[in-house]
């Protein structure tokens, strides 16, 4: 894995298309503040039932998403996000997601999702 202090970019951001309506500053202090990771391939990213609050954006590779008791839910490709239903609600994670090939993320925690990213989700409440 790599080392967690290593920061996104502002152009891979840029990429994200929730990230879209975002002002240039926001997302200068976004890429500031969520740290890059690589996953291999069958590393789970993020456990349902994990008490975490961070929030993700899968920059490259192809993860699959699974629920106890409902399998799987999906694949995730690049320039999805997940995990904002736990700093969204402060609830345990929903489901698992797991690196199906080599995913390099970008996470931050609660207090800069609420700071930053918590507006993109306002109109969905």
């Amino acid at each position: 894995m790599s080392p967690r202090h290593v920061p996104a970019t502002v152009t891979e951001l840029q990429r994200i298309g929730l990230f879209g309506s975002l002002p240039g500053e926001t997302i200068a202090r976004l890429a500031e503040l969520m740290v890059r990771e690589e996953f291999p391939g069958g590393r789970r990213i993020i456990t349902e039932g994990e008490s975490t609050d961070r929030f993700y954006v899968l920059l490259s590779g192809m993860a699959g998403v699974t629920q106890d008791g409902r399998g799987a839910r999906g694949i995730m490709r690049p320039g999805e996000t997940f995990g904002e239903v736990a700093p969204l609600l402060g609830v345990e994670r929903t489901a698992t997601v797991t690196a199906m090939t080599t995913c390099v993320v970008a996470s931050c925690d609660r207090d800069t999702f609420n700071e930053l990213l918590r507006p993109l989700y306002a109109d969905d409440e």
